[in-house]
C-alpha cells in the first residue's frame, strides 16, 4: 500500500488560528517536516514540544528557489517511502506553494498519497489587514519570478515570496517599469499575526529602509487615473472601440477597409522618413499611427464579425514560432541567410498546404505593393527564376534602348505610348538599382527630401529679398538651388 505524505497549512497568523484538528494531528505526530521554522506558529508549538526537521539549510546552500524546491520534495519522497509523514508549510498549502504543486505532480506519476489538511491562506489576512474586496479584481504574483507584463494595473496586485532585500529590489524594478515612480505600495509583514506590519511608502523607495521576511507580501493599489493608463494595450483598444461605437466619431464610424488603405500606405512612408533622419521621437509617433491603422483594421472586422486584434495577435504569434524553428524548435540555424532561406522554404510549403492561397506564379503575390517597389519584387522573383544579368553592360544598354524608344514615343505625342515607354524607363532603372543593391523606392524618397529642402532654400532667399516667384526668373532661382547644393555637400562632408 502506497504511503502518504499529509500536507499541513499552519495558516498565515498565530497558533489559535489554526483549526483544533490540525493542531491536534501535529500535537500528535511524530515525523514533522517544516518547509520553513520561520513562522509564529511553529515557534509556539516548539515551545508546547513539538519535534521537527526543517529545510531552511537548503536556502542557504542553493543559489536559486527552484533548486531548493526540488531538493524538498526529493527528500520528501525519499522519507515517505518507509513510512507515511507530515509536511508542514505556512499559510495554505495550495496557496504560493510550489513545493506542494511538486508533490502533486509526483502523485500523479504515480508518486505517493498527497492529502492536503487546512490552513487558513496568507491572502485572508492580507484583504482584512488591508481593508480590500477581492470582488474588484485581484492578482497575487510571484515576486521571485516577477515580469513587468505580468501586473493588471487597474486591479488590486498582491506580490508574495518577497523573500529577502534582492527579491524585494526586483519587484521594485519590475513595477516601475509599468507604474509611476512615486505610486503607492504598502509592505505588509505577518498579517493576521500579532506581530502584524504595514510600512507604506512610494514605489521609489520600496526596497530601502524596509525590512522583509519569508512573512512578506507587497500590495500595490490599482491605478485608476485614466491618463496613467495610455501606455497600455487594453486602454488602446478601448478607445478605438469607442470611437467606432454608437456614441463615437462619425468619420471613425464610417472608415472601411478600402477607405482605409491609403492611410496605412502613408503612415508607412512617414516611418521611413523618420527613420532615415535618425528621429527617435517622431519614429515613436509614427510607429503609433502604423499602429493606429491596424487597430482600425481589426475594429472594422470586429464589428463585421470577421475578426478581431486578439486573431491578428494570434495569427501573428504562431507564425512567427512557426517560421523560426531555429528559435522556438530543434533547427539549427547559423547565418541571416540560412534563416532567410528557411522562412522562404516555410512560406512556400504554408502556402501550397493552403488552396485559397496558393500561389501558381512565381510573380505572385505582390499585386497591392506602389509600383515602384512591384518592380523591384517582380524583377527578383524572375532573378530567382534565372532570368536576370550578371553584369551591368546591358542593363546600361537597355536603360538607353528605352530612352531612345521614349524619344520616338514623344515625336508621335502619342500619350498612351509615351505613358508605357516611360515605364519601360523606369523599370529599367529599378534593374539598375537593384544591380548595385539600392533600394529604388529609398533612393527617390531621399531624393524627393532632397528636392523638398533645396526649393525651400529657394523660396526663403528670395522671401530675403522680397521677390516672388512671378518675378523671379529662372536662372535666379538656379543660383539659390546650386546655393543649396553646396551647402548640403558641405554638410554631410562634415
Amino acid at each position: 500500500m502506497t504511503n502518504t505524505i499529509t500536507v499541513v497549512g499552519v495558516g498565515a497568523g498565530d497558533l489559535e488560528q489554526i483549526p483544533y484538528g490540525v493542531y491536534k494531528l501535529l500535537k500528535e505526530a511524530d515525523r514533522v517536516f517544516l518547509r520553513t521554522k520561520e513562522h509564529p506558529v511553529i515557534e509556539e508549538l516548539q515551545k508546547e514540544g513539538l519535534v521537527f526537521q526543517s529545510f531552511d539549510e537548503l536556502y542557504e546552500q542553493e543559489a536559486e528557489f527552484e533548486n531548493v524546491y526540488e531538493e524538498i520534495v526529493r527528500h520528501l519522497l525519499k522519507e515517505v517511502e518507509n513510512r507515511n509523514l507530515i509536511y508542514v508549510v505556512p499559510g495554505h498549502p495550495l496557496v504560493a506553494e510550489q513545493t506542494v504543486q511538486l508533490l502533486l505532480q509526483r502523485e500523479q506519476e504515480e508518486g505517493p498519497a498527497i492529502e492536503i489538511r487546512g490552513g487558513q491562506s496568507f491572502l485572508d489576512s492580507m484583504f482584512q489587514a488591508l481593508k480590500i474586496d477581492p470582488i474588484d479584481g485581484f492578482q497575487l504574483l510571484d515576486g521571485t519570478v516577477l515580469s513587468a507584463e505580468q501586473p493588471n494595473i487597474q486591479q488590486h496586485v498582491i506580490v508574495a515570496q518577497v523573500y529577502d532585500a534582492m527579491i524585494a529590489s526586483h519587484v521594485k524594478l519590475s513595477l516601475m517599469e509599468r507604474y509611476p515612480d512615486d505610486h503607492p505600495v504598502h509592505i505588509v509583514t505577518a498579517a493576521g499575526s500579532r506581530n502584524e506590519s504595514i510600512v507604506s511608502v512610494p514605489l521609489f523607495e520600496m526596497d530601502r529602509h524596509v525590512e522583509v521576511n519569508n512573512l512578506t507580501a507587497v500590495y500595490v493599489e490599482p491605478i485608476q487615473d485614466a491618463n496613467l493608463l495610455s501606455r497600455e494595450f487594453t486602454q488602446l483598444r478601448n478607445v478605438i472601440r469607442t470611437l467606432r461605437g454608437p456614441d463615437g466619431c462619425p468619420w471613425d464610424k464610417k472608415q472601411t477597409h478600402e477607405s482605409l488603405r491609403r492611410y496605412l500606405l502613408e503612415e508607412a512612408y512617414e516611418v521611413i522618413e523618420a527613420i532615415d533622419n535618425e528621429d527617435d521621437e517622431h519614429l515613436t509617433e509614427e510607429l503609433g499611427d502604423v499602429l493606429l491603422q491596424v487597430m482600425l483594421h481589426a475594429q472594422i472586422g470586429e464589428d463585421h464579425g470577421y475578426f478581431s486584434i486578439d486573431d491578428v495577435i494570434k495569427t501573428l504569434t504562431e507564425k512567427m514560432i512557426r517560421r523560426h524553428p531555429h528559435v522556438f524548435g530543434e533547427k539549427t540555424l547559423d547565418t541571416a541567410e540560412e534563416v532567410k532561406q528557411t522562412w522562404d522554404e516555410i512560406k512556400k510549403a504554408e502556402k501550397a498546404n493552403d488552396p485559397q492561397h496558393y500561389v501558381e506564379s512565381i510573380l505572385d503575390g505582390i499585386d497591392q505593393f506602389p509600383a515602384l517597389i512591384r518592380a523591384e519584387k517582380l524583377q527578383k522573383k524572375a532573378a530567382k527564376a534565372g532570368f536576370d544579368w550578371d553584369h551591368i553592360e546591358p542593363i546600361l544598354h537597355k536603360i538607353n534602348e528605352e530612352l531612345s524608344e521614349l524619344q520616338e514615343a514623344a515625336k508621335s505625342a502619342n500619350r498612351d505610348e509615351m505613358e508605357g515607354e516611360l515605364g519601360d524607363c523606369l523599370f529599367a532603372l529599378v534593374n539598375l538599382s537593384r544591380y548595385y543593391g539600392i533600394d529604388p523606392e529609398l533612393a527617390l524618397t531621399r531624393t524627393n527630401r532632397k528636392f523638398y529642402s533645396r526649393f525651400r532654400h529657394i523660396e526663403e532667399e528670395l522671401r530675403k529679398k522680397d521677390v516672388s516667384f512671378e518675378d523671379a526668373s529662372l536662372e535666379e532661382m538656379d543660383f539659390f538651388w546650386e546655393q543649396a547644393k553646396k551647402m548640403s555637400k558641405k554638410k554631410d562632408s562634415n
